[in-house]
């Protein structure tokens, strides 16, 4: 059975994947693109949106292994976009363009149906309205043999890790502080979960962990 990961998700020191007063202009939240200062000027980040150069190092190796066999990825209708409630039309596509940088099918998360929507470079993305079972059973399908990552956000990540159905995690964390927001592990007791560290490696611009939950 593929495995089901986290890559690359990025929190602050004290906790927080997104700012506060999540908005269209800020996705992130107020101060919240200073999380991911790690991963923008990697060579990986900017090969997937269609740039060329960027750094390379401890920081791109941990970007990079994050798209290697990923077959499916699953993700809230909050990283999708900002659109609360019922979807009021189609027109909205997503953040990244035509050309999203996933190339596989993504199963959003969401209380409100919708059509899936095809988007260029074999990205299709599938709105699931029957819960984490179902969107995990629909993305191991997809993706075979291949493993499955979600994408986020945090309220999505803590759902899988409280029902013990991550295998392993990988956490970069930011060298600021946002004291308020989304917070990783609110309402979590990731040892009495299964859940254990590794010792941790430094980047350039953020601390890297990877978070692995105990055989059942």
């Amino acid at each position: 059975m593929s495995r089901l990961l986290v890559r690359g998700f990025t929190i602050s020191l004290d906790g927080y994947g997104a700012g506060p007063n999540q908005s269209l202009e800020k996705p992130l939240g107020v101060s919240g693109e200073g999380l991911h200062e790690w991963l923008v000027q990697t060579r990986t980040f900017k090969r997937i949106h269609g740039g060329e150069g960027g750094t390379t190092g401890t920081d791109d190796d941990f970007a990079a292994q994050g798209f290697e066999g990923v077959g499916a990825w699953i993700m809230g209708r909050n990283m999708f976009g900002p659109i609360r409630d019922r979807w009021p039309d189609e027109s909205w596509r997503g953040w990244w363009g035509e050309d999203p940088p996933y190339h596989v099918p993504v199963f959003v998360l969401t209380h409100h149906p919708r059509p899936p929507l095809a988007m260029e470079g074999g990205t299709v993305f599938h709105f699931v309205t029957d819960g984490i079972l179902a969107a995990l059973g629909r993305a191991r399908d997809a993706a075979g043999a291949r493993d499955v990552r979600v994408g986020g956000g945090a309220a999505t990540i803590r759902q899988y890790l409280q029902a013990r159905l991550l295998d392993e995690i990988h956490l970069a964390v930011a060298p600021i502080l946002l004291g308020s927001g989304e917070h990783l592990f609110a309402g979590l007791d990731l040892p009495a979960l299964g859940y254990r560290c590794a010792e941790p490696v430094a980047g350039a611009k953020g601390v890297h962990y990877i978070v692995t939950r105990s055989s059942r």
